[in-house]
């Protein structure tokens, strides 16, 4: 099966439609990935097929647990090469979305990929969570991480970024559970848990939600 067949069946499995331009985007991040990934450390996964479930189409499993609208302002924690917050941007460009990416050499890769792909509403910070201005806190509707450590670390990191009423997005694999914070100290329920197998393999996925409160 060819990759440009791969992203659009399995992004159908997950209830997106992308248009040809978009699975040309995706196929010039492949690329560009492949390419910096020789010079950097960006990504252990090498295989473009690999690449294409485990890093795009798992990114875009997190479109199960919200709904992207005009304006909507996303906030990713430690970026990496993007996932999960370019693959989303790609298919909805009308939101905004800010990558919080402290390594220097991920950050320029990330910077050049948003110029290839000319995508207008992202940004990129390279510093540390903590690090983030007054101006970043209670200013997002959703804030999304993947590689962050574990969820407690996640929710306490992320919470101080939602906007009230904001969703974290935490996709993780289908055993694992919460542990550590008190979420209702922290002012977040959790709002629901969804499990999913990503399409063309059997990699199972949970995607949770949580709300913040005020």
């Amino acid at each position: 099966m060819t990759l440009r067949r791969m992203l659009s069946d399995g992004s159908r499995d997950l209830g997106i439609l992308l248009s040809e331009d978009q699975v040309d985007a995706f196929l010039v991040y492949l690329v560009e990935l492949d390419k910096w990934n020789r010079k950097i450390n960006l990504t252990a996964i090498t295989n473009e097929q690999e690449i294409v479930v485990k890093h795009f189409l798992d990114s875009l499993s997190y479109l199960t647990g919200f709904k992207p609208m005009p304006a909507l302002r996303l906030l990713d924690m430690g970026s990496g090469a993007g996932f999960p917050a370019l693959p989303i941007k790609i298919v909805h460009p009308e939101i905004s979305v800010t990558l919080v990416e402290s390594v220097k050499k991920k950050a320029s890769f990330l910077r050049h990929i948003i110029r290839t792909l000319n995508l207008t509403g992202a940004e990129v910070a390279d510093v540390r969570m903590e690090e983030l201005s007054e101006a970043y806190r209670s200013a997002y509707d959703i804030v999304t991480a993947r590689a962050f450590a574990d969820m407690g670390s996640a929710i306490r990191a992320g919470t101080p970024f939602l906007k009230p009423g904001g969703l974290m997005v935490l996709s993780r694999g289908a055993g694992e559970t919460i542990g550590g914070p008190d979420l209702e100290k922290l002012g977040v329920l959790r709002e629901k848990r969804l499990e999913l197998t990503l399409p063309f393999s059997d990699h199972k996925r949970a995607i949770w939600v949580f709300k913040k409160e005020r």
